[in-house]
């Protein structure tokens, strides 16, 4: 190319570049110079970064739809130092330039320049050519941008794939252990009532709405719903609705394409994408902001959803699961939740009991999760004693199974011995405080001995002797009150969680 252009043009090096998208910077793509100038070791560095476009000669050519010419010296008496390019390149013999822009399909997309160690060898028939040779190299080099956008985005592509295969394996860990209703402990009529509507609706394509106070279990139900369901070898995908910021629960949702808005780095797919064939379960939905409701509902209805900042929809096939500890009734009448929403969500309703209603699941639920806890912490033959197992089905667990759960755990971390003779409830209510008058006749006369001087230690803060300390209050010799201490399996951790009478 540069021999047939030298039959045509004086010059001694030509350039062809590019803008920027947003035309405030350039940068040079292409050179041809001669050895004088690329043997410098600075060339390359100089030659190929990215300027500033008002430097006198790029922002000319941006802004005029003809040739223009350049004198190098008349530019830097003008601006000197402004451009070290310029400077570089005028110490090394160039002391004119011609140049144009390069337009492709209406945009403009960079410039082409020739560069001369002459004044004056370019005549204005020169330029008139290097007009008409200016549309052949934005067709190139519009090609050859083409071919780079096409690599940038099956590089992004493949980066996407890597972070779609990460998130799908750590979805895939996280739902490892199958539930199915067969799995969940629940033996009284309330539970049964679950699981019947469990088999109903696990293999229908339905739309889920499962209720319930906090703690009850409704994720759980949620996986049993999925694993059951023809959809089980897919994923089923969380959305804590309450969790996320209300700015952020859209792009959580549907996805958004880079620079979509601010942060937006790269483009990201949605929960909804990422569950295509798949379960959504959408925690905790009566948190959704009111204008959400709108989109989420519109996704539901059509099957489609667009990314935030997207031009085209995209279709999914997705079975939704909802869950909430909120009335939903109440929500729609006091206007914080779009009556069309809920009766969409409310097609197949499951209410999941509170555990002070089926406190027949209280003994083999703790029997559950005594021995998990036992095996995580390497302990063998952990038991409930009588009392115990009376103050867990006198509580009335506001917190349901989780507080269960959570009690035990710490009973369990709190228990010298295999025997937990005592449940830690670390913030019960006062009308909960007591065991049942009735249990005062069926606890053994050490299990009564015993709480009393646990009563009694707790009233001393532990203080055995002394003035004020509990030999002296229960009228016994220090060395008798140890003894009993002794045999009734008495900590002095018990003290400080002991149930006030």
């Amino acid at each position: 190319m540069r021999q047939r252009l030298k039959s045509i043009f004086h010059f001694n090096d030509i350039t062809v570049g590019i803008f920027n998208a947003e035309k405030t910077s350039f940068r040079v793509m292409v050179a041809d110079v001669e050895d004088g100038r690329t043997s410098h070791p600075e060339f390359k560095e100089i030659a190929f970064a990215e300027y500033p476009i008002a430097d006198g000669i790029h922002d000319m050519l941006l802004h005029s739809d003809k040739p223009e010419l350049f004198y190098i010296e008349n530019l830097l008496m003008k601006n000197p130092g402004r451009h070290p390019g310029i400077q570089f390149i005028f110490e090394r013999g160039i002391k004119e330039i011609a140049g144009v822009k390069l337009v492709n399909q209406n945009e403009d997309i960079g410039f082409i320049t020739m560069l001369s160690e002459e004044r004056n060898s370019f005549r204005h028939k020169d330029l008139y050519l290097l007009k008409g040779i200016s549309d052949q190299v934005a067709v190139a080099v519009a090609n050859i941008l083409a071919d780079e956008k096409i690599d940038q985005q099956l590089k992004e592509i493949n980066g996407y794939k890597e972070k779609l295969e990460e998130e799908k394996l750590y979805l895939q860990q996280e739902i490892s252990s199958v539930y199915t209703h067969t799995d969940i402990i629940g033996a009284g009529p309330e539970m049964q009532r679950v699981f019947h509507m469990l088999s109903q609706v696990s293999f229908a394509q339905s739309t889920v709405l499962i209720l319930g106070e906090t703690g009850t279990g409704k994720e759980l139900i949620a996986r049993a719903i999925h694993n059951g369901s023809p959809r089980k070898n897919k994923l089923m995908v969380k959305v804590n609705c309450a969790a996320l910021p209300a700015n952020l629960i859209e792009s959580e949702l549907f996805g958004h394409e880079r620079g979509s808005f601010t942060g937006a780095i790269e483009r990201r797919i949605g929960k909804f994408e990422l569950a295509n064939h798949g379960t959504l379960f959408l925690d905790e939905i009566g948190e959704m902001p009111l204008d959400l409701q709108v989109k989420l509902l519109r996704a539901i209805q059509e099957r489609e959803i667009e990314r935030i900042g997207g031009k085209s929809t995209i279709k999914t096939d997705v079975r939704i699961i909802a869950a909430t500890n909120r009335n939903l009734q109440k929500e729609v009448a006091e206007g914080r939740f779009r009556s069309d929403l809920y009766y969409r969500l409310n097609v197949f309703p499951i209410v999941l009991p509170p555990l002070r209603d089926r406190k027949e699941d209280i003994s083999p639920l703790a029997a559950h999760f005594i021995e998990r806890f036992a095996r995580s912490t390497g302990r063998r033959n952990i038991r409930l004693s009588s009392t115990a197992m009376k103050q867990l089905t006198a509580y009335n667990w506001p917190g349901n199974v989780r507080e269960l759960e959570h009690v035990l755990e710490r009973s369990i971390l709190l228990t010298q011995g295999n025997v937990i003779r005592e449940i830690h409830l670390s913030s019960q209510p006062k009308s909960e405080t007591k065991v049942r008058q009735e249990e005062d006749f069926t606890r053994t006369l050490d299990e009564m001995e015993r709480d009393y001087i646990l009563g009694v230690l707790n009233k001393c803060k532990g203080k055995v002797f002394g003035p004020g300390g509990a030999a002296e209050i229960l009228g016994l010799h220090v060395s008798t009150l140890n003894h009993r201490i002794k045999k009734l399996g008495i900590q002095k951790e018990h003290t400080y969680f002991l149930k006030k009478p």
